[in-house]
C-alpha cells in the first residue's frame, strides 16, 4: 500500500469512528449542561475558552511543543471528536493527515468549522507546499487572525442560540484586546530599523508577520515541516546571513533546535557568528500557566523576542 493511500484510509477509518456517535438535529450537552467543543491548535482553543465562557467545555488536541503539520491522533483524540457538539479546527490544511477526517466528519453532519474558511482570498497567501493553496499559519497577522476570532464566535451562536448574546460580547471584548495587540505589535517593530527587520527561523511559519508588520521573513524548511530541509538549504540560508550581516535567528518550539543550530554553525564557518535570539512560538502556545499559554501572550512575547534579539540590545 502507498503512503498517500494509507494516509487515506487512514482518515476514512477515523472519520467513521467519529461519525458513528450518534448525530442530531440538537446537538447533544454534555451532562453539566455544557456545550462539549474540540479544537484543535492551541490558538483556537484559547479563543474557545475566551468566547465560550462558562457555557463551554474544550478539549484541545495539540498543546505546546506539537507540530499540527505532522500530527498523529491518538485514540483519546478520536472519541474527543467524536464526543463533541462542535469542532473547530484551522483549515487550509494546517492539520494535515486530519484534513480529509474533518471533512467526512461535517459531511457525516456533526459541526466542524474550519476557522480561516471565512477569511478573504485576497488575504491569504499562495503556498506551493500545500498543493498550491494557502499558507494556513494566519494568526501571525493578528488583524487577520480577528476574522478567524469572529468566526468562532458566529458558529457558537448559530449552533447554540440560547447563549448567543454571551458569545457576542465575550468576542467584542476579545475583539478590543486584539486590536490592541496589533497596535502594540506594530509600537515594538518600530523601534526596529528597517534594515534589520530580517526574521529567520526554522521553518517559513511568519510570512502573515512579515507581511503586516514589514519584515523579511526566510525559514529554514517551507511552510510545510513535511518538507525536510537540504544540505544546500543550509549553505544557502548560512551565506545570506553572512552577506546580510544578520545578528540573530530564531528556533521554534514545536521544530527541532538541530535545524537552526546547523545554519549558525554553517555560518561560523563561513567566518560570522550568529545568535540564536530565542525560542518562538509558531504553530503551538506555551504551557498554560506561562503567559505564552494564551494566543495575546504568546503574540507578545513572540515580538518581543524579535524585536530585542535583531536590536542586539
Amino acid at each position: 500500500m502507498t503512503r498517500r493511500r494509507f494516509v487515506s484510509a487512514t482518515s476514512l477509518a477515523m472519520a467513521t469512528l467519529v461519525a458513528s456517535t450518534p448525530l442530531s438535529s440538537t446537538p447533544a450537552m454534555a451532562a453539566d449542561d455544557k456545550i462539549s467543543v474540540t479544537c484543535t491548535v492551541g490558538m483556537i482553543t484559547d479563543a474557545v475558552k475566551i468566547i465560550g465562557g462558562d457555557h463551554v467545555e474544550v478539549t484541545g488536541l495539540m498543546g505546546p511543543g506539537i507540530d499540527p503539520h505532522l500530527y498523529k491522533p491518538s485514540a483519546g483524540d478520536i472519541r474527543a471528536l467524536g464526543n463533541a457538539d462542535i469542532i473547530f479546527y484551522g483549515g487550509l490544511h494546517l492539520e494535515g493527515r486530519m484534513t480529509d477526517t474533518f471533512e467526512k466528519i461535517r459531511m457525516a453532519g456533526k459541526p466542524t468549522i474550519a476557522v480561516s474558511e471565512s477569511i478573504p482570498e485576497e488575504d491569504l497567501h499562495a503556498s506551493g507546499d500545500f498543493g498550491g493553496e494557502f499558507d494556513p499559519h494566519v494568526w501571525f497577522d493578528v488583524s487577520i487572525w480577528s476574522i478567524a476570532v469572529d468566526t468562532i464566535a458566529k458558529e457558537l451562536a448559530s449552533e447554540f442560540p440560547d447563549y448567543a448574546d454571551t458569545f457576542q460580547q465575550n468576542a467584542a471584548a476579545y475583539l478590543e484586546e486584539l486590536d490592541a495587540l496589533d497596535s502594540y505589535v506594530e509600537e515594538q517593530v518600530n523601534r526596529l530599523p528597517e534594515a534589520q527587520r530580517v526574521l529567520i527561523t526554522a521553518h517559513d511559519a511568519f510570512g502573515y508577520f512579515g507581511s503586516r508588520y514589514g519584515f523579511e521573513v526566510m525559514g529554514l524548511q517551507g511552510i510545510n515541516t513535511a518538507n525536510e530541509a537540504g544540505a544546500g538549504d543550509v549553505q544557502d540560508l548560512a551565506q545570506f546571513i553572512v552577506d546580510h550581516e544578520i545578528h540573530a535567528i530564531f528556533v521554534e518550539s514545536s521544530v527541532p533546535w538541530s535545524t537552526i543550530e546547523a545554519v549558525q554553525e554553517a555560518a561560523k564557518a563561513k567566518g560570522w557568528d550568529v545568535k540564536i535570539g530565542g525560542e518562538l512560538f509558531s504553530d503551538a502556545l506555551g504551557n498554560s500557566d506561562t503567559p505564552e499559554g494564551t494566543y495575546v501572550g504568546m503574540v507578545t512575547y513572540n515580538v518581543d523576542t524579535i524585536v530585542t534579539a535583531l536590536l542586539n540590545e
